[in-house]
């Protein structure tokens, strides 16, 4: 509903969702699951050939899974559910892997990649200085920059912003100076306040003559904004769209979100973090205690990497050809050395590339004194355990916050099945006490960090489409880091002995939905 639309009555409020897209949608996949279950039920008299058949099947794809590349978290999790349950489970993988919908996308994107690589290429002036610096994020840039087109850049400032309200404030102030166009793209929108602020003046830079585009993930679709929304906002003159946008059909692509938050203005400067369109997220709105999020501004040469990502993901379901020049970031003059390294980085589920967790994996293992860890969910597989609690036995001071009041129940059971393993291997796990931590944060020896949209979960680092920016000797690392104290006084530590007395109902709980983890 509407914040503008008055309240009905809970059976005005069931009849509207029955009725509405979103109910017609879930009727018809309802549906489909049905005539799944129908047709199994007429073809009972074969049961006994159907399922010999399908012990067969499912003991080429337990072979096949363990012969495949992947997680292995993702192997195991695969296998029980097809050991398990011998015909659901069998049925299901054949029909996750048999998507022409993932294939297409995986497609059309690395074609986006290849147009848009001629305006992502590597200064080698900047590599080679990096070299001389620090030889171990050269590395990590040639990766980066060879492997996924995302280059190093210097000549950039970084603005961090601790809180979603100081966020918030400063992209009002530069979407007024927009001049050329404005380019948007969140994971959730929701009517409000906040919403409500940026969208009177996306219209009013329409009616300038500015290019405005809008895009957000298709979820929203579920419950926040009303199906036909890019109609809507189409007749102000600013050209919208739903990423992904949910179908009334099966389909595991549809488990693939657009988890990014970018906001490019002029190609001059560029917004991402963890930041949504809601709020929740500037604390106008109350929902588990105080809304920790965090949010960087890239203003100079780096934001063209956002600028391209923006466009590779706004072009998936366009048949004309884009004009990237059209967007291409200024280059600034002369060699601010102050400003230290860039690298804005993409993550996508069709890659083969697990980039964020990458990142993430690179600041651990390259770290001397310390990692700090701001992160709303810890849902993690062996190899980042085993790599969290190597760094913190080898005497680096390892420190996670995480929220105290979880905005998903399940998500939080889970965490905490993770708590005693990484508290013995010396991690320092810390909870939010004023409410939820939803910043995606690492920082490391004063001198390395990255920012973005990356959760230490499953569907962060292997399911969703994610960014964020990696940077290393820019200034502004040290309000990174100081923000990272000043929330960690408001911040209980948890103990072994708590890890250890949790409750009967929250390790059950949690150990059985770790099992299936990898896919929640």
């Amino acid at each position: 509903m509407s914040k503008n639309e008055v309240p009905g009555t809970a059976k005005k409020g069931l009849f509207r969702i029955i009725f509405s897209r979103t109910g017609i949608i879930l009727l018809l996949l309802l549906l489909q699951i049905g005539t799944a279950v129908g047709a199994f039920c007429y073809l009972e008299e074969y049961i006994t050939y159907i399922y010999g058949a399908l012990i067969i099947l499912q003991a080429i794809i337990v072979i096949y899974i363990i012969n495949s590349k992947g997680n292995p978290a993702f192997k195991m999790t695969w296998m029980l559910c097809v050991l398990a349950f011998p015909i659901i489970g069998v049925l299901f993988y054949v029909f996750v892997q048999m998507q022409f919908g993932t294939r297409f996308m995986q497609n059309r994107l690395s074609t986006l990649r290849i147009e848009t690589s001629e305006y992502m290429q590597q200064d080698r002036d900047v590599v080679d200085a990096l070299w001389a610096s620090k030889s171990a994020n050269a590395q990590l840039s040639y990766y980066l920059s060879n492997q996924l087109g995302f280059p190093t850049y210097r000549n950039t400032q970084v603005r961090y912003f601790p809180l979603g309200e100081h966020k918030f404030k400063a992209m009002i102030t530069e979407l007024k100076k927009a001049k050329k166009f404005i380019f948007m793209e969140y994971f959730i929108v929701e009517e409000g306040y906040m919403w409500g602020t940026i969208l009177e003046i996306l219209k009013e830079k329409a009616k300038e003559g500015v290019e405005v585009r809008f895009m957000y993930d298709g979820m929203c679709a579920i419950s926040m904004l009303p199906y036909n929304y890019p109609s809507q906002i189409r007749r102000y003159g600013i050209q919208c769209k739903m990423s992904n946008s949910i179908k009334p059909f099966l389909s595991t692509t549809q488990n693939n979100r657009d988890h990014r938050k970018i906001c490019v203005i002029d190609g001059k400067v560029g917004f991402t973090g963890g930041i949504n369109l809601g709020d929740e997220y500037i604390n106008k709105k109350v929902r588990f205690g105080h809304w920790k999020d965090t949010a960087i501004m890239l203003r100079g040469d780096a934001v063209q990497s956002l600028t391209m990502v923006f466009l590779q993901m706004w072009n998936v379901d366009e048949r004309r050809q884009e004009d990237y020049r059209k967007y291409l970031t200024p280059k600034r003059s002369g060699l601010h050395r102050e400003m230290g390294y860039v690298i804005p980085y993409a993550d996508s589920p069709f890659d083969n590339e697990n980039v964020g967790e990458e990142v993430y994996f690179h600041i651990l293992n390259h770290a001397k004194k310390y990692v700090h860890i701001m992160t709303p969910y810890l849902i993690l597989d062996n190899e980042m355990i085993t790599t969290l609690t190597r760094v913190a036995k080898s005497g680096i001071e390892v420190i996670i916050i995480m929220p105290h009041i979880p905005d998903k129940w399940y998500a939080f059971v889970v965490a905490k099945t993770y708590y005693k393993e990484l508290i013995e291997g010396g991690v320092q796990i810390y909870e939010y006490t004023p409410g939820f931590v939803h910043a995606k944060v690492f920082v490391s020896d004063d001198d390395t960090a990255t920012v973005g949209t990356i959760n230490l979960d499953y569907r962060s680092l292997y399911l969703h489409f994610e960014c964020g920016a990696f940077i290393y000797n820019n200034s502004e690392i040290d309000k990174i880091e100081r923000d990272f104290q000043q929330t960690l006084v408001k911040c209980h530590k948890v103990t072994l002995v708590e890890a250890k007395n949790r409750s009967m109902f929250t390790k059950i709980t949690g150990q059985v939905l770790r099992l299936i983890a990898p896919l929640m």
